[in-house]
């Protein structure tokens, strides 16, 4: 066997990278989007433009899903990949589109990309990070989503005034040009898919590459031969078996609140701050003001939890977005309105991320990855649900109740978090705790 050691450091580099692109992805549309109601040779409206959006997220439900499963039998790597290729297609059609039909075609492609990506992302930094910094590491990977969306505002606001939206989502091809050789050629494969699909030998190579705990019983448990179709069948139905229903409902509920407010405030900010009275150009600085605080949010939020746990920050961090929001309900003069947004925006996109560290501190290691992707990919019903939501809000001339809306499901999520804690706690029938097997200590 090879003695050569690798640092776990470059696989959440890579991983970094492609959220990075994802974050982009994702944030392009609401950068892009008052340009786009503006222009009325397209002929969109805005709740056709939330209509797109919930196309989006729905797009998104599936891809993780389907992802989460998929990267257990066809490997972490090639379905990231996968992820890739599909959402920078789908940011090409966005690109050309002739019709709004089409364009919407072009997000929901874009969604299934997108929708995989993080789940798979997630799992294998928690596979290769040592379980006491997986919160904090978690964090770090999700600075990158904000990183891509303070990227897409500026290309946004740099292209789109003088040369159309279009040419924002045409910068959105170049992930597949960028990051899909970088992971094909650097991204090393997952020692548990390596073990269950017969290839020991690799997968012990790399476990000991990159210092990672012996494969043959990082495989074991639940779901022990992920690759195969009944192994992920029996995965997904250890989620909500007895052991670990109460929490995983929870957590679902929780994962949907906190997608609730990073999709609604993705798409509608700037139309909402429109709505209230700020300029077309402030509205849309606002975007990148929140997501600049969602970097900071993301490395506070995971130093933080990586000594306190993410169970309370996670919770705590729900609550301030509640309050934080209501805040902004308010009219104020804009440069205290922008330092507003940006504190809020270091509450609410972390709250959502440390819903996954919660998950992933909780389920085993052959349940994580399935784990994962069923949290994020159940969660997706808020993200389908708060852009039809604030469309429909705005169109009927309602927008002052969008932050309010908002702030009820910040609340909802810390009270979900609390909750699934206590579910985990909850004594099995021979009296253990019900998730004694999980590292609780993370969470």
């Amino acid at each position: 066997m090879s003695a050569r050691r690798h640092s776990p450091a470059a696989v959440l580099a890579l991983c970094w990278a492609a959220v990075f692109f994802d974050g982009f992805d994702v944030m392009v549309y609401g950068a892009g989007l008052p340009y786009m109601l503006d222009d009325a040779a397209f002929g969109l409206d805005a709740a056709t433009a939330g209509t797109i959006g919930s196309w989006t997220t729905l797009g998104m439900l599936l891809g993780a899903l389907g992802c989460g499963s998929l990267t257990d039998g066809l490997g972490r790597r090639p379905v990231l990949v996968g992820c890739v290729v599909a959402f920078s297609a789908g940011s090409g059609v966005c690109a050309v589109a002739g019709s709004v039909g089409v364009f919407g075609a072009g997000r929901f492609l874009t969604g299934i990309g997108l929708g995989g990506l993080i789940p798979v992302c997630l799992a294998v930094v928690a596979e290769f990070t040592p379980a006491a910094r997986v919160p904090l590491a978690t964090g770090v990977l999700m600075s990158a989503y904000h990183a891509g969306g303070m990227t897409a505002t500026g290309v946004g606001l740099w292209l789109a005034p003088g040369h159309g939206w279009r040419w924002a989502f045409a910068a959105g091809v170049l992930p597949a040009v960028v990051a899909v050789p970088l992971l094909l050629r650097l991204l090393p494969e997952s020692p548990t898919v390596l073990w269950a699909k017969g290839r020991r030998r690799e997968a012990a190579e790399t476990a000991l590459a990159y210092g990672l705990p012996d494969p043959a019983v990082a495989a074991g448990g639940p779901g022990a031969a992920p690759g195969r179709s009944g192994g992920r069948l029996r995965a997904v139905a250890a989620l909500v078996g007895r052991e670990h229903r109460a929490a995983t409902l929870l957590l679902w509920l929780a994962s949907a609140c906190g997608l609730m407010l990073v999709y609604g405030l993705s798409t509608w900010l700037p139309q909402l701050m429109r709505a209230s009275g700020y300029g077309l150009g402030s509205s849309v600085g606002f975007l990148m003001a929140v997501n600049a605080g969602g970097i900071v949010g993301m490395l506070l939020a995971g130093w933080v939890a990586s000594r306190f746990g993410a169970v309370p920050v996670a919770a705590t961090w729900f609550a301030l977005t509640a309050v934080s929001l209501l805040l902004l309900s308010v009219r104020m003069p804009v440069p205290v309105t922008y330092v507003l947004v940006t504190v809020t925006g270091i509450w609410l996109y972390s709250a959502s991320t440390m819903v996954y560290a919660v998950a992933g501190g909780f389920y085993p290691a052959a349940l994580r990855a399935p784990g994962l992707g069923w949290v994020a990919g159940v969660g997706r019903l808020g993200a389908v649900l708060s852009p039809w939501l604030g469309g429909y809000l705005l169109s009927h001339g309602h927008g002052s109740w969008g932050f309010p809306v908002f702030a009820a499901a910040g609340v909802l999520g810390a009270v979900a978090v609390l909750l699934s804690r206590a579910a985990r706690r909850r004594p099995g029938p021979d009296g253990t705790e019900a998730a004694r097997g999980a590292r609780t200590a993370a969470v």
